[in-house]
């Protein structure tokens, strides 16, 4: 239908014969698949229709052939630029779409008004091509969009990481929607608040061919054989597919694959314009990544989908919604997928029993409202169409305001809102079911009263081990210490009262090592991995105590007083007791707390309960420091994901995730970093551990997908420096732990604390003899620099040049003890103490943390100071090895290096590397080098999530009408 110029009125069209345009973006094959069978349904009904795309021609004629079909080759946007088959270029996105679209926009105009006002256009149809609609405007012609999601909704997370740059693109994106009559909206789709109005339809699935029995009669596959079908474009360059990845007896259909390609005989080449909805349909799962064709026929066919992630894309979570909604979805880790740990995923993905139920005709019906809109009907918007965009506009913004790492997450009220208003979606987010929201599984029993989970899926993880507290569960536990473990945790809390979790996450060391003791710069990148603590606190009367605890009261003979019982969950893995308790008053010398060197030996009395220092200590710290007192018990429950001994703070986010639970349950509201210092304190004091604060910093202030960059002078925030979106950062570990073998990190400190004071003694010695002569400005800056170093704070604030001029050659390479006590005095390290019969290293300790702001390749630093390993040194050179290797050509260079971390003396190595497939893949080769050299399987870690103070705290409350689970 076209519209009168000068008149406002419309024009209608012959019912028998329309002319439809059809634009289809560049993103892509999964828009063109379902353009398809919209187009087809046009085709039957006897119109033409001419269709935009890039698309290869056979995506459109190996399912219509009709002299009405007309394929123009012409892209009018770009979607989003792929790095490899699993993540997206954000920046690279936007500039390739203003280069596309906004750069010739003018052209653009001019060139599409004339065409479509040549083939004499009815109606304009869009999935989803902005520029499209403002291009039918200007035609005046009608235009209507086919979609589940909008490119200004996609764009806008990218704008947000990139800046104010690009941001004119979302804005002249929706605008162009603007022009657009309305919306016919596929299920799972995304909020969309450009669009004045919105249609539901089913899911647009392409038709079957042939049926399951005829494809597997022309494959030769038996009915009794299991068959996945591998549907993932742009497989991994170099990536071989191995006959082991598959569960014994099964074949694997795959798409895609080069003609060079070779497969194991298990595996079955497919043909490029192999019609998939058919083979899909023969298969008993699919595996590949998500997408709205891949998803639609995985539901129309009750097809087990097992799906890997991708990064950046933002329509995927509301399509993984829709696939675990109808029980048709099990997610593989991108590193399974990489490794062929394929077994688990697939027999999981046979067990389910897909149910969707609803239509599958959304072709035939999305055909029928544009072919009633284009001869001149009018699908008015109704009464609800303000109140959905501004539900959508909240949830776009919600989404872009989120904590970065968060998984985007869908709300409760925007899926309910539907059925509030009584609209009929297609979507199976408007069905409200209480078993299969995600809300109500991460908050499974509890009301939270304070604070947000963030969407982290440890946490709803850690709140669901916590609904599921039963007494009886530790019958069922066949492992004697973990049934300990949980009959403890199971009688620790009182459910009437509220509980408070906080979380920390452990560290990764990119930048500053051992020398944050010494006031380097730092820069940290909090892990993925994380420590939850749940504290409640009561009255002495209503605590429910453990048995011995209530028999050690009773027989005292006393009232009721205040205790502390702990519950560390995974002791099972190391030499520790899973519980701990003892009388708070145990922390008091009659009116005073008691000091920290009896705190020190009260926990080192029982090596299997000394763990309870890094907990209980914050209790004594607070007590002594913020004059705290604590009149009511205390219960605390411990779980820690951090892996132990690999050099990234398991220590410090146990700490921090303890302070800032038990701050939050007396109401004490301390920051981030004063958290941080406080947790210092515990761990240099009640625990004996001489740290710097690095490693309490970063898991207390650090921030999800960014570097804290910190001057240890004490714990000076300088930033967050966001990580580009191309680089990445992963730790291996060396399977050594990191305070074992080589130098030990106290002694490397005292070395390094030494050579300060030998340092300071030589600049105060030259600075007492030197006489002033003639007042010289040289003169004088020469006794303003002796100065500074004969009071030097921290040896970071040496230069390397004045270090090597000045200093380097006096610093002995190493000293006793007792002789350097003799000479000099004290070392003024508050948290170490000197062995006089011990002989510690000098030169490379001290040189170490002044060249470490310096340094490019600080890995051999700590080598030369004692603090390196084999197992490092390996990991290391296996990095440099992939780096420089042949079969690496230059386009695909991905790791750029590696260094130890931390502590050092074994421990964890930080690689930096480009995000993309081919780095994962080159870590995983790493892996398995590794461990046909050592026997160690090295443990990869990878990813980040928010610190401490980012996360808060939550205050939970069992729901009344909830029990534990059973």
């Amino acid at each position: 239908m076209r519209i009168k110029e000068n008149e406002g009125v419309s024009a209608s069209a012959s019912r028998n014969h329309l002319v439809f345009a059809y634009y289809v973006t560049g993103h892509g094959f999964g828009h063109a698949t379902r353009v398809v069978e919209v187009v087809r349904n046009l085709i039957l009904a006897g119109h033409d229709v001419h269709v935009v795309t890039g698309a290869p021609d056979f995506v459109f004629t190996s399912e219509i052939q009709s002299p009405r079909l007309f394929i123009r080759k012409v892209l009018l946007d770009c979607g989003a630029v792929q790095a490899d088959a699993l993540t997206v270029d954000r920046l690279a996105s936007l500039e390739k779409y203003s280069e596309t679209a906004v750069v010739p926009r003018d052209s653009i105009l001019k060139t599409e008004v004339e065409w479509l006002n040549s083939i004499k256009a009815d109606l304009v149809v869009s999935d989803v091509v902005p520029v499209a609609c403002r291009a039918a405007a200007e035609a005046g012609i009608r235009s209507v969009c086919v979609t589940n999601f909008s490119w200004d909704f996609i764009y806008a997370e990218y704008v947000m990481a990139a800046g104010n740059h690009h941001r004119s693109i979302v804005w002249q994106i929706a605008e162009d929607y603007s022009h657009c009559e309305f919306l016919i909206r596929l299920p799972g789709y995304c909020p969309m608040p450009a669009f004045r109005g919105v249609v539901d339809v089913p899911l647009v699935v392409r038709r079957l061919h042939k049926s399951r029995k005829e494809i597997r009669k022309e494959l030769g596959i038996g009915e009794d054989v299991k068959l996945v079908i591998l549907n993932f474009g742009g497989q991994p360059a170099g990536w071989k597919l191995k006959g082991e990845y598959l569960p014994s007896g099964w074949l694997c259909l795959v798409c895609g694959a080069s003609d060079s390609q070779e497969l194991p005989p298990n595996f079955i080449k497919l043909p490029k314009d192999a019609y998939t909805p058919d083979l899909i349909a023969a298969s008993d799962c699919m595996l590949g990544k998500i997408g709205y064709g891949t998803v639609s026929e995985a539901l129309s066919y009750k097809l087990p989908f097992v799906f890997v992630r991708r990064d950046y894309f933002n329509e995927e979570p509301f399509l993984r919604n829709m696939l675990e909604f109808y029980q048709a979805g099990v997610e593989m880790i991108r590193r399974d997928l990489l490794t062929g740990n394929w077994k688990p995923y697939l027999e999981r993905a046979i067990s389910l029993k897909p149910c969707y139920e609803g239509g599958s005709n959304g072709g035939e019906v999305a055909a029928h409202i544009l072919q009633e809109t284009a001869i001149g009907k009018n699908y008015a918007s109704d009464k609800f169409s303000g109140a959905r965009r501004l539900r959508d506009a909240i949830v776009l913004g919600y989404q872009l305001q989120r904590v970065p790492g968060r998984d985007i997450s869908i709300p409760e009220w925007y899926a309910s809102a539907e059925n509030e208003l009584s609209l009929s979606t297609g979507s199976p987010t408007a069905r409200k079911d209480e078993s299969n929201s995600t809300l109500s599984i991460s908050t499974e029993g509890f009301e939270i009263l304070h604070g947000d989970h963030l969407g982290l899926p440890d946490t709803m993880s850690f709140l669901k081990s916590l609904s599921k507290l039963d007494i009886n569960d530790s019958e069922k536990n066949s492992e004697k210490r973990q049934m300990r473990e949980r009959k403890a945790a199971a009688g620790l809390f009182n459910w009437e009262e509220e509980i408070f979790v906080a979380r920390a996450p452990g560290r990764l060391d990119v930048m500053g090592g051992i020398a944050d003791y010494s006031g380097s710069l730092v820069l940290q990148m909090p892990i993925r991995e994380a420590c939850h603590v749940a504290v409640q606190r009561n009255h002495p009367s209503k605590h429910r105590l453990w048995k011995h605890a209530q028999a050690r009261q009773n027989g005292e003979g006393q009232k009721p007083r205040p205790v502390l019982q702990i519950v560390s969950y995974g002791s099972e893995l190391s030499n520790r007791g899973p519980t701990f308790d003892m009388d708070l008053s145990d922390f008091m010398d009659r009116d005073k707390p008691i000091s920290y060197e009896k705190a020190r030996k009260f926990f080192a009395r029982d090596p299997s309960q000394n763990w309870a220092a890094y907990v209980a200590g914050s209790i004594l710290v607070l007590m002594n420091e913020r004059g705290v007192r604590f009149n009511d018990s205390i219960s605390m429950l411990v779980l820690s994901a951090v892996p132990e001994g690999k050099g990234v703070s398991s220590s410090a986010s146990v700490e921090v995730a303890s302070m800032t639970a038990i701050a939050a349950a007396h109401g004490l509201n301390i920051g981030p970093r004063d958290i941080a210092m406080l947790c210092q304190k515990v761990e240099n004091h009640i625990v004996g551990a001489p740290c710097g604060v690095m490693d309490q910093m970063a898991s207390a202030c650090g921030e999800a997908d960014k570097l804290l960059a910190m001057v240890c002078q004490p714990a000076e925030v300088l930033g967050l420096v966001e990580i580009p979106n191309h680089i990445r950062f992963w730790g291996i570990d060396s399977g050594i732990k990191h305070s074992v073998g080589g130098a030990d990190y106290g002694s490397v400190r005292i070395g390094a604390f030494m050579g300060r004071q030998m340092i300071k003694s030589a600049a105060s010695t030259e600075l007492s003899q030197l006489k002033t002569s003639n007042g010289s400005d040289s003169l004088e800056d020469g006794v303003a620099l002796l100065k500074a170093e004969a009071s030097l704070d921290y040896l970071c604030n040496l230069s390397p040049h004045r270090y090597e001029a000045r200093y380097a050659k006096m610093l002995p390479e190493s000293m006793l003890g007792d002789a350097f006590s003799k000479k000099y005095g004290k070392h003024d390290d508050p948290v170490t103490t000197i062995d006089p019969k011990r002989e510690y290293g000098v030169t490379a300790s001290a040189r170490h943390p002044i060249y470490e702001n310096f340094r490019v390749k600080c890995h051999y630093s700590y080598s030369a100071c004692g603090l390196g390993s084999d197992g490092t040194d390996r990991l290391v050179e296996l990095v440099q090895e992939m780096q420089h290797s042949k079969e690496n050509k230059p386009e695909e260079g991905t790791l750029y290096g590696a260094k130890i971390t931390g502590g050092g003396s074994g421990g964890t190595i930080c690689v930096i590397g480009r995000n993309c497939l081919r780095s994962s893949q080159q870590i995983l080769e790493i892996q398995q080098r590794y461990k046909a050299a050592t026997g160690y399987l090295p443990l990869v870690i990878e990813g980040s999530s928010p610190g401490a103070g980012k996360f808060g705290y939550l205050k939970i409350r069992r729901r009344l009408s909830a029990k534990p689970s059973k």
